[in-house]
């Protein structure tokens, strides 16, 4: 059944945004001066690779849909303390070419209000207000956008098409390769880590570790002098390193300097130069720059994809190692 013909139920009034802590590409906006468009409101946060991979579209329905009366808002609610930054969620949205505003969330207010739970999270409200849709995570990129597309014309908007955008995201926006992902999303800190591959290791201490010869899939290592703190591992020596055995097409790593000092690193895949599998941030020698605190795109494998061992070197200390993500 098309979305022309299915029922969409009212879930709640769309709870407004005034607990946002700031916004950008735009002055305030408020529930009661939204009323009479179609609102899409879409959580994220910018290092998250889920919501990096929908961003292609939200942007375009952004663009397709603007002078119809589809007002398209982003609330900004960090995962990491320094995505709390206004700078920092200020470059990412220009690096990013974010146009629609962007509510700053910092302290979750607006993530409460709706009561979200999820990066990405996306809700739609009819031109009364009233939130008629969700969808949490990655695709439905298809009905999602013939609910706008019902919504706008239950508005009265003329002019709305049934076709649906047609895009190709490139780079840290491309689709997973799903048939070839068999490595989970995992955390570098003591509050969510896991398959660290290491006999004693220590929380909340400096400690030195080895990587081993040979790691299970998904295993991960430390190598050098690291300390395990809650949110990240953290490099107290210059030429730490860590280990991952992995199966996918792509490696990103959540990286920060903890001085805010470029920090040079180098990557090898299965002990050689990456070549033609470097990712975004990496040449095909694996060098690459640790600078502002984000994702980092370190393997995209154009290849077969197989079982392979992934190590990132650092030449200084206080780098802080967040999280892996895979696609």
């Amino acid at each position: 059944m098309s979305t022309r013909e299915t029922t969409l139920p009212v879930e709640s009034r769309l709870p407004g945004f005034d607990a946002a802590g700031g916004w950008l590409n735009s002055p305030p906006l408020t529930a009661a001066g939204l009323r009479g468009s179609v609102v899409l409101v879409d959580f994220w946060t910018y290092t998250c690779i889920n919501w990096l991979r929908t961003l292609g579209y939200v942007r375009a329905w952004a663009e397709r849909y603007r002078d119809h009366g589809l007002v398209v808002v982003g609330v900004h609610t960090p995962e990491f303390p320094f995505e709390r930054d206004q700078d920092n969620v200020r470059r990412a949205v220009a690096d990013m070419n974010v146009a629609y505003p962007v509510a700053l969330d910092p302290d979750y207010a607006v993530w409460r209000a709706f009561s979200n739970h999820y990066w990405p999270a996306i809700y739609i409200a009819d031109a009364e207000g009233r939130i008629r849709y969700h969808h949490f995570g990655e695709e439905a990129y298809a009905e999602t956008e013939r609910v706008i597309q019902r919504l706008l014309r239950d508005a009265g908007r003329d002019g709305i098409g049934d076709d649906i955008a047609s895009i190709v995201p490139g780079g840290v926006e491309a689709q997973a390769d799903w048939a070839n992902l068999a490595s989970p999303e995992t955390y570098l800190g003591f509050q969510q880590g896991g398959n660290l591959v290491a006999s004693d290791a220590q929380i909340g201490a400096p400690k030195a570790f080895v990587v081993p010869d040979a790691l299970p899939l998904n295993g991960w290592a430390l190598g050098g002098e690291w300390t395990i703190e809650e949110r990240a591992a953290v490099a107290n020596r210059p030429d730490g390193s860590i280990a991952f055995r992995f199966h996918a097409r792509d490696v990103n790593l959540v990286l920060r300097s903890r001085a805010g000092a470029p920090v040079p690193f180098r990557v090898r895949v299965d002990g050689d130069a990456p070549g033609p599998a470097h990712g975004l941030d990496v040449d095909a020698s694996g060098r690459g720059t640790l600078v502002e605190p984000r994702l980092y795109q370190l393997v995209r494998e154009p290849g077969v994809i197989a079982d392979r061992t992934f190590e990132i070197a650092f030449a200084a200390a206080g780098v802080e190692a967040y999280v892996f993500t895979f696609g």
